[in-house]
């Protein structure tokens, strides 16, 4: 008993030992701090107020990933509580049904809500979506009958086990997957599913020792079965301008081995294509790439100046229709993107609610709706604004940051950093281990079947049969005055152009 006695006493004095050893180790640490900051004349707030003026930065570091805990659930950018909660109950495929009553404002200007009709389609009216045919001027046309479908996304901007669970999950749904303009991955063709490749300004996957596309390589990415279209994107929605910036801290050999370029070092992609400056020059290179793969080619663009977009329409009109681009996708104005300058994410580019309407009815106008696909992207991740889109005339509907939520995406805003918590834009071995391909894969698959499912509910309230009968009379949107218009009212559709 008197060891034992012996042996605590003994304890608590090398306790207290430490605790004064720790307590003079942090005074004397505060005073260092406080000569630092009262030396120091490059920051106002430390001089003036040391020590304690040092919390600022801590508070502005991490109130930003903090900040949605506390937000109301419809206030937050660029998105907010409701909306990721609805993804997240989708990708795990919960109940999605909510009690007591809407939390969203339907008399806010530029809301849109729907008109459904007294006599909705019944189930056994309802009928299957058929697969739309693109590219019927290529060797080998695609049928596609999903509207929603996985959106722009490299590896590289997004981690290994993001890609695989994205592969995966795609096939699961039937939806195709757009690998961005990082390259082909063997992750992208993992799963099995149908591949969207997309050709960014540096051509990176496709490039010769120049930077310029390379026929050959080309060749080897579309003779793969998996691969369906090309897409060759001039600009994006959150950069328009600018080409794509990968930091070099996410380059690694192995990316940097799909891209065809050195490791380590920041890959910036042009802001345009080299030797296209004008519409007869992108006809000339779609046409080519379409020659050379085989496969159905389209644009992605974020829509500046709608003329420009007419402009290239004419020339079609001039040239013959096997001339035009197979599909047109519409990036919005307020994109998502790993990393862009804030100038341009915040304030270049048209959003989708203005381009894509925009863009439909030149079509309309040109008479060339039938022969170019619309592919709407940008912000796009609930039911409601995919049903927006159907109504307004896309074709399909991408989506990339819905996907990234469905991963396990906590929105903490660090995917430039190398960092992200939740594995999926980081190529940390150690954060990566937190993200299942397998399990989320699932999630992917649940996320896309439950938007085609609800959308389908919009779709049978309105009294279609299925989603690509939605017309733009079907959608409302609440005007300056409080009152809500039809959509065909506010953007009306286009007639054809009478031949002169």
């Amino acid at each position: 008993m008197e060891n034992l006695s012996h042996i605590v006493v003994m304890a608590l004095e090398v306790l207290t030992y430490l605790f004064v050893f720790a307590a003079g180790a942090v005074i004397l640490w505060i005073i260092a701090l406080y000569i630092i900051d009262r030396s120091q004349r490059t920051h106002a707030i430390r001089h003036n107020y040391p020590v304690i003026g040092r919390m600022r930065y801590v508070l502005e570091h991490f109130g930003r990933f903090f900040r949605q805990y506390f937000a109301e659930d419809r206030e937050e950018l660029p998105f907010n509580r409701a909306e990721r909660s609805w993804v997240y109950r989708a990708a795990k495929n919960l109940d999605n049904t909510v009690p007591f009553g809407s939390t969203k404002s339907l008399s806010k200007p530029g809301t849109i809500y729907f008109a459904n009709c007294m006599y909705p389609t019944r189930e056994e009216d309802a009928v299957e979506a058929e697969g739309v045919v693109i590219g019927p001027y290529a060797r080998h046309p695609y049928r596609h009958a999903s509207f929603f479908n996985i959106s722009a996304m490299s590896y590289g901007a997004i981690s290994r086990p993001a890609v695989r669970a994205l592969s995966n999950g795609a096939k699961m749904a039937g939806i195709w997957l757009n690998t961005g303009e990082g390259g082909l991955s063997p992750y992208h063709l993992e799963g099995g599913c149908d591949i969207v490749f997309q050709m960014g300004t540096a051509m990176f996957g496709v490039r010769d020792a120049n930077g310029r596309l390379s026929d050959e390589k080309l060749r080897a990415v579309a003779a793969h079965e998996q691969v369906k279209m090309i897409e060759i994107k001039l600009s994006q929605g959150a950069k328009p301008g600018k080409g794509g910036i990968l930091p070099g801290v996410k380059v690694t050999e192995e990316i940097a081995a799909i891209r065809h370029i050195p490791v380590g070092k920041d890959a910036i992609s042009p802001n345009r294509i080299p030797g296209v400056s004008s519409a007869g020059e992108l006809l000339d290179f779609i046409a080519h790439v379409r020659d050379v793969s085989g496969k159905p080619t389209g644009i992605k663009l974020c829509v500046g100046d709608e003329r420009e977009v007419g402009d290239l329409l004419q020339e079609v009109v001039k040239r013959g229709i096997e001339h035009a681009p197979d599909f047109i996708t519409i990036d919005s104005g307020d994109g998502g993107t790993g990393a862009a300058p804030m100038p341009l994410i915040d304030n270049v580019g048209l959003p989708i609610r203005e381009s894509l309407p925009q863009t439909i009815n030149l079509l309309q106008y040109y008479g060339l709706r039938e022969r170019i696909k619309v592919i709407a992207s940008g912000k796009l991740i609930t039911p409601s604004e995919v049903a927006w889109a159907l109504c307004t005339g896309a074709d399909f509907i991408n989506n990339a940051r819905g996907f990234m939520f469905a991963l396990g995406c906590i929105q903490a805003l660090q995917c430039n950093r190398n960092t992200c918590p939740t594995g999926v834009t980081t190529h940390d071995k150690r954060l990566q281990a937190g993200l299942n391909p397998e399990d989320k894969a699932v999630r992917v698959a649940h996320y896309a079947k439950n938007m085609l499912k609800e959308v389908g509910i919009i779709a049978h309230s309105c009294g279609v049969r299925e989603p690509r009968e939605l017309k733009r009379h079907h959608a409302r949107v609440v005007t300056e005055l409080g009152k809500s218009q039809r959509f065909s009212e506010l953007y009306p559709e286009s007639e054809a152009k009478k031949a002169s």
